[in-house]
């Protein structure tokens, strides 16, 4: 007889609770296979699909489209065969080798794409089996199984195969938003490269659908003067706020700032544009900066362990920076950027920026960091008092670089101007570490050659 699974939705980066689904992948009385994606969900950090360790046939899979599952929750069951005879009877019900590999260790989580090809339906094990849905005491509310045929195993209904059509789209983001909009991605041009459908392409077909029905949106009823409307506040929007509530809540943070003249840190960045080579930009020199920095005053790259009793100090910086993507403000990881010249700097900083815009960043390059880096000059504000990304003990923030009226060498003069802000975590330092810290990196904006001091 087979033996029935359940899986439950696993952890899938640090600390994430929960999950909302997105998208089931898998019907009830399907067979799957081992690691085969059964639904794609939505946390704070990225839309990732989930594999199922068990191969089988799915009895019953548990939550909504848009309901939030919890970490260790039951998401499917899973009628897989056991060692002693299951085998014969899927055979003789027509569904040999769909069933062949049981059970082996959940792989790697991450963004993964789905594997085309026919899905296949048996029927569900009998009520009443341990586990089955619909027995005395199964848990979930919100279950959906399969009818119980009148055999254990019902013969799984002939399909014909048909070739997978293979769209250009990498970002689940797109492929949601077409879902959502009905927009069929098998019938765009993409004009990414090599025609990857992108998310402006999936947008411009929502419109053109839209450019039709005008004059009868035209005479839809206004909305009632004074109405509010709730917004739920679930899945990134719900995590972000979670964390600066916690950040807020646990950390005396505390913030210094300073104006710093950019102009010779400008200047540096169009000559080294000028050479052959990859170009550099101002957000790759401010983390070279910060790297150099954090040398000199490590107390800064650190964090307070959970439960208040201990400074973690970090043998390396993995320097996160903030950047804006489709799902919102995201901040991705750059590892190891203590080990990485001005130049790598750039071009990591340059991928995670593309994949951050593009929503194809992974768990990995969401989580782990150490010390932030705020560019928020590029909204076009001068300053700004962030709440610290929790757990780190720190953060830089960097306004606007503009062209000011400064005192240079004793005279009046035009400078680039930018302000320079530094909230940190008043239990790892003082105000003279933190000080200190600001005051290097001013330094160093203003006069880029005591770099080659650290080098």
């Amino acid at each position: 007889m087979p033996v029935v699974r359940e899986f439950r939705l696993p952890d899938l980066g640090e600390g994430l609770t929960g999950a909302e689904v997105v998208r089931w992948m898998v019907e009830v009385g399907e067979v799957i296979a081992v690691d085969q994606p059964v639904v794609e969900v939505e946390t704070a950090k990225a839309v990732v699909e989930v594999p199922c360790p068990y191969g089988g046939v799915v009895t019953a899979r548990y939550g909504a489209e848009g309901e939030e599952i919890s970490v260790g929750a039951p998401l499917v069951t899973v009628a897989v065969a056991s060692a002693a005879g299951v085998g014969e009877e899927l055979a003789a019900a027509g569904v040999v080798a769909a069933v062949a590999e049981v059970e082996r260790p959940l792989v790697g989580y991450g963004v993964l794409e789905s594997k085309g090809g026919r899905r296949r339906r048996v029927g569900a094990v009998a009520p009443g089996a341990p586990g089955a849905p619909g027995a005395p005491g199964a848990p979930g509310a919100s279950v959906v199984a399969a009818p119980a045929p009148a055999p254990a195993v019902a013969v799984a209904a002939a399909v014909v195969p048909v070739a997978p059509v293979v769209v250009p789209v990498i970002s689940p983001l797109v492929r949601r938003l077409a879902r959502e909009q009905g927009v069929d991605l098998t019938a765009l041009a993409g004009s990414g490269p090599d025609g990857l459908i992108m998310r402006a392409d999936v947008e411009r077909a929502v419109a053109a659908k839209a450019a039709g029905p005008v004059a009868a949106a035209a005479v839809a009823a206004p909305v009632p003067a004074g109405s509010d409307t709730v917004v739920p506040l679930r899945g990134l929007r719900k995590a972000v706020a979670e964390k600066l509530g916690r950040s807020h809540r646990e950390i005396p943070a505390a913030t210094c700032w300073v104006d710093a003249d950019a102009t010779e840190l400008m200047a540096l960045r169009r000559q080294l544009n000028a050479a052959p080579g990859p170009k550099v930009s101002v957000l790759a020199l401010l983390a070279r900066i910060c790297t150099v920095a954090l040398a000199r005053f490590p107390e800064l790259n650190s964090s307070v362990t959970e439960d208040g009793s201990g400074i973690v100090r970090h043998s390396a910086v993995h320097l996160g920076f903030a950047a804006q993507g489709e799902r919102g403000l995201v901040v991705p990881v750059v590892r190891d950027a203590h080990t990485r010249s001005t130049e790598q700097l750039g071009e990591e900083l340059g991928r995670l920026t593309g994949a951050a815009r593009a929503g194809s960043l992974t768990l990995a390059e969401l989580t782990g960091g150490t010390f932030t880096l705020n560019n928020y000059g590029v909204f076009g504000v001068d300053g700004s008092t962030p709440i610290l990304n929790h757990p780190e003990a720190a953060m830089l923030g960097v306004g606007r670089i503009v062209a000011k009226p400064w005192v240079h060498g004793g005279e009046l003069a035009v400078r680039e101007v930018t302000q320079l802000s530094f909230t940190f975590d008043h239990r790892v330092c003082d105000g003279g570490t933190a000080g200190g810290f600001l005051r290097f990196v001013a330094d160093c904006v203003e006069q880029p050659g005591m770099l080659l001091r650290q080098l």
